[in-house]
């Protein structure tokens, strides 16, 4: 067998369950590994088989706690470097930090650029995610990147139920591309909400561009945090006419009020899905769950096998 065509799938704590649905995808066992902590908080990484000669496969959502899971990330992809591991691919459905990858202020960092010189100093020789808050983070990594897309599942929620007098509607500017991939999925209109942040987790609506009057909307993002976004819009949609209304995103962030601002909006629905795990308390009946497993499982198939990742959305 020539070196790397044997995978391995290994998991820190941030999302186990959607580790070990990957696996049983792909109808491999998961890595034997622990992840402990120290009586002083520093983390222990515990390899307890050979990873020699394999491509190895580490699944960890850079979400909360934020800090604590791209340590322990950072410290397994050392480890498996160090076991002499052929490849090791960093897979990351939720990518943190992701939202600072530019300087908007002088002496700004852009932390979303350290956190990829740290991935690939810690020994990644590759990513895998999922719906980058901003793309040219590929760029940041001297390495292969493959993005996967959320709005196909999303998509084809949607499509199973036969909503009519449909419109999609993209709650800013920089997520018309896509919301308008969901709406060509959909095959319906496009609308689009002019928001300003004045700071960060704070949005003002200014306008909507677009038709909504008497139709059932649905709003879409790459991310719900606090909530304010989605809800304020869904207001100002139901102000201009909307008749009904449902949101949908890739990464439930949920922090802060976004509980609370979601059972008080206006939306008959919450499509995620489970790049982040579902917190107990975030929990509730209007919030559906959609497992992005297979699509992970299938493109980690396909780059064991060197075929090509992008055929998934063809």
């Amino acid at each position: 067998m020539c070196a790397g065509n044997e995978l391995k799938i290994f998991t820190g704590n941030s999302n186990t369950r959607l580790a070990k649905e990957i696996a049983d995808h792909l109808g491999v066992p998961l890595g034997d590994s622990v992840v402990n902590r120290f009586s002083d908080g520093e983390i222990q990484v515990k390899i307890n088989e050979s990873v020699r000669g394999t491509h190895v496969y580490v699944i960890q959502s850079t979400c909360h706690p934020v800090n604590d899971n791209l340590m322990e990330l950072l410290i397994m992809l050392d480890a498996f470097k160090r076991a002499s591991a052929w490849r090791v691919t960093a897979v990351i459905p939720y990518y943190g930090y992701a939202r600072q990858d530019r300087k908007i202020r002088a002496r700004d960092p852009i932390s979303a650029k350290l956190v990829a010189d740290l991935i690939t100093a810690a020994g990644a020789h590759r990513v895998l995610t999922m719906d980058l808050h901003a793309g040219q983070i590929q760029g940041y990594f001297n390495f292969p990147v493959d993005q996967l897309q959320g709005v196909p599942i999303l998509a084809e929620y949607f499509q199973k139920k036969n909503i009519e007098d449909l419109v999609v509607v993209s709650p800013d500017m920089g997520g018309v591309a896509r919301a308008r991939e969901l709406a060509n999925r959909l095959n319906c209109p496009l609308a689009i909400i002019d928001k300003r942040r004045p700071e960060p987790n704070v949005a003002e609506i200014m306008n909507i561009i677009g038709d909504v009057e008497g139709k059932r909307v649905i709003m879409t993002d790459d991310l719900i945090d606090t909530g304010g976004t989605i809800s304020l819009g869904a207001k100002a949609l139901m102000k201009k006419g909307a008749k009904e209304i449902y949101a949908c995103c890739t990464h439930p962030v949920l922090s802060g009020p976004a509980i609370k601002r979601l059972k008080e909006a206006p939306i008959k629905e919450i499509i995620v899905t489970n790049t982040i795990p579902l917190r107990d308390d975030c929990k509730m009946d209007k919030i559906k769950v959609l497992s992005v497993a297979p699509l992970f499982a299938e493109a980690i198939k396909r780059i064991n096998m060197n075929k090509s990742v992008s055929e998934l959305f063809d």
